[in-house]
């Protein structure tokens, strides 16, 4: 049962098909099955289900909450572990499986979940880079530190990124104000080691 589970949730992950949703449905996993709809465009079936467990599970109502940015009609505010938790991870869904109108939508709604949760252009920043947009990755991270100033991980985030695209002056700006943030962030001292090294 937990094998069948696991193949059937890959399968959500990565090429969702009728058959996941089946076993979804026969066995009565109402989250997953509402994934699966949210997946297939059909959001009002999607919506129906998050409702009926999002008084009793967290992902429901984040799920819940994310659905009426799509459906730009928000009625309840996420919790900052809603967002800290399930954010990132449902971008990178959406964006797997196509559906830029539905993380444009959420997007729109970032300075709003930012009073919520400030790490929230991380969060948006750090999928799209990872998804190979680097553009608007970076244009979620620059805003982020102008919002965010004292998290040591975005600086040690931006100068990664510079590190990897041999801009080793910027990359040592963001290392010196992570380290200004967070003193002896051993990352950020090991990176900054290692531009020192290499400019020997």
């Amino acid at each position: 049962m937990i094998a069948e589970y696991k193949k059937a949730k890959e399968k959500l992950l990565t090429s969702l098909d009728a058959g996941c949703q089946q076993f979804f449905i026969k066995k009565g996993y109402v989250l997953e099955n509402a994934y699966c709809e949210l997946l297939s465009d059909r959001l009002e079936k999607a919506e129906n289900l998050f409702l009926t467990l999002k008084d009793n599970d967290i992902r429901a109502r984040w799920a819940y909450f994310m659905i009426s940015m799509i459906k730009e009609n928000i009625k309840e505010y996420p919790s900052y572990f809603e967002l800290r938790n399930f954010l990132e991870i449902d971008l990178n869904i959406m964006l797997h499986y196509f559906k830029g109108d539905y993380v444009e939508k959420i997007i729109r709604y970032a300075d709003f979940m930012f009073t919520i949760n400030p790490e929230v252009h991380k969060y948006i920043g750090r999928v799209f880079y990872n998804n190979g947009y680097i553009e608007q990755g970076m244009f979620f991270l620059e805003r982020a530190k102008n919002y965010f100033y004292h998290d040591p991980e975005l600086h040690y985030l931006l100068a990664y990124i510079y590190y990897n695209k041999n801009d080793f002056q910027k990359c040592e700006k963001a290392l010196n104000d992570c380290l200004y943030v967070l003193p002896k962030y051993f990352p950020a001292e090991n990176l900054l080691k290692k531009i020192k090294s290499t400019a020997v």
